[in-house]
Parts: C-alpha cells; structure tokens; sequence
C-alpha cells in the first residue's frame, strides 16, 4: 500500500486526498490549518474559471470538476447547489468561451444597456464551511487522517510520495517565486429569495457579483493582485454592497451578515501540478488561484495518477 501524505488542508488536498483513498493509497492530511480556517472556507466557489488562461489541462480539470459535482448534486452531497448564472457583457465576445463545453445550459443572448450580451449557464455552488466538512469526513471514513501540524520543509516529511498542495505556502516551501497573493473581500448578507447568480465582471467601478447561497447571499468582490493584509477595509465593503444592489435592486435592505478577507494562492503560468524534477516522491499541486474549487477534482484525479501510476 502507497503511503502519501497530502501537506495542505483546503480543498485541494482534501479532493485529492479523498481520490487516492478511493484507490487505495494510505493517506495522511497535514495542514496548519482546519479546514475550516484555510482560504478554501472564504470562497464565494461558484463554479466559474475564473483569472485563469486558456490552457488543455485547465480545461479538462474544469470539465472533470463540473461532472463530478452534477454527480454529487445528484446523489445530494451536503453543501451543494446547482444556480442558474448570468454573465452581464459589457464588451461582446465573438464566440463562446474556451470553457463552455465543459458547462450545462450555455447560451450567448443579446443583452441589454449597458450590457451587450449575456451569457447564461448553470453553475455548481458550494457553501464551502459545510463542503470542506464533507470532505474531511469523507477522508476519515475511508481511513484517512487529518493532522494540524506545521510542515517547515517539505523534505523532511517521509512518506512514498508527498503532496505539495500549500497554496500560498508554495512560495515558501517550493521556492517558487511566481506564487503570489491576490486578495478577495466578499460581504454576507441575508438572502431575500434569490435563487439565480449575476455578474458584472466588466463594471468600471470593480467586478460584481451576486451569488445566492440557501441562507444568504455573497455579494463581491475584488481581485487585488498582490496584496496580501487582511485588514478590514469598510469603504472598500461599503462600496460592493452598492454596486451589488444596483445590479440586483431585490437586494435593496438585506441585512449585513459579515464579511470576509481571503488571499487566492495564484501563480503567474497557471496552477503547478507536476512531479518534481528533482524529487520524485513530491508532486506539486498549487496556483489555481480563485480557481480552486472549479478545478479541484480534476486537478485531484490527475495528481491520484502521477502518484500511483509509476509503472
């Protein structure tokens, strides 16, 4: 039996974590975190590549991802939601997105001032507190473990094969300098009985979005490439209410739950997942970004294989 030991706890690592349990593979998750305190927990993570290039592999992660989370919508995995999602054009694109086949429902319309078109398709929605539980739990019940422990270097963690999925962390622990920060501020607020995702990624005055969860509604946000404090920021909370409520006037008094800061692990070329030329126990997979939850089990099943497909 392959042992691995998977060294971070968001929803990265616990995707691929429950795979290689899948296939059989002694699995101990490491993490400085619970998953419920990881940037994972913060996500708006609604399926969407979003501030992610074109590429093959990105492609087929997402496409894998949005199968599985239909499967899991159909055989009622906690924490999930299936939304009907209109993106609000400003500029028009001449053609569908390099995405669109791996999506249900999609449609290019003709949109509306100030809007030129809108795009429409349904898009899986996790309420991630409730999800990341899920998925711990699924790691245990097929045997896995779950640690909060520090890990200082990843070449002191014994194992057949280490899974690097640190996020952020990777710039550190992987010496990479290409990882870096963007941070997210997203507000909570009381769902008035929204049922339906909107965007505006366009706005001249930041990107908006509304997306309805079964008891609220995170309204967004902002993308802050290389920023990495979370101090609160009111003017900065204040202002995506406002826009957000433009764009869905039914949002006009809901009530302020909270807010949320969290700092997406990107990475300039994309996300890492790979074995590492110069250790071939350790196979990186970090730098989706705010991406994670769109590309996690694809990006899980690929790492299952360069793990336990060594011939």
């Amino acid at each position: 039996m392959t042992e691995v030991i998977v060294v971070g706890g968001g929803v990265i690592g616990l995707t691929i974590a429950v795979r290689l349990l899948e296939r059989g593979a002694r699995v101990t998750v490491r993490s400085a975190d619970a998953p419920a305190d990881t940037v994972s927990a913060v996500a708006a993570a609604a399926w969407y590549p979003v501030h992610i290039a074109e590429n093959p592999r990105v492609a087929a992660w997402a496409a894998d991802t949005y199968r599985e989370f239909r499967r899991q919508l159909d055989a009622g995995v906690p924490g999930l939601l299936l939304r009907p999602t209109r993106n609000l054009l400003r500029t028009p694109i001449p053609a569908l997105p390099w995405w669109a086949g791996g999506a249900d429902g999609v449609e290019l319309r003709a949109g509306s001032h100030p809007y030129a078109q809108e795009l429409r398709f349904l898009a899986p929605l996790a309420e991630m507190d409730v999800y990341l539980g899920w998925l711990a739990d699924r790691v245990a019940a097929a045997g896995g473990r779950i640690e909060r422990r520090r890990v200082p270097s990843l070449s002191q963690v014994e194992a057949d094969v280490v899974v690097n999925a640190t996020g952020l962390a990777a710039r550190q622990l992987a010496a990479d300098p290409r990882v870096h920060p963007a941070r997210g501020h997203i507000v909570l607020v009381t769902n008035p009985g929204l049922t339906a995702t909107v965007r505006d990624p366009q706005n001249p005055a930041g990107s908006t979005y509304v997306h309805p969860r079964s008891a609220d509604v995170v309204l967004g946000g902002t993308f802050e490439a290389g920023r990495g404090d979370l101090e609160p920021d009111p003017a900065q909370a204040a202002a995506i209410v406002r826009r957000c409520t433009a764009l869905v006037p039914e949002l006009a008094g809901a009530r302020v739950l909270a807010e949320r800061i969290g700092l997406r692990p990107c990475r300039d070329g994309g996300p890492r997942v790979e074995i590492d030329p110069a250790d071939p126990r350790l196979i990186h997979a970090y730098g989706h970004g705010g991406a994670g939850m769109t590309l996690s089990w694809g990006c899980a099943d690929e790492v299952a294989n360069l793990a336990l497909n060594r011939g």
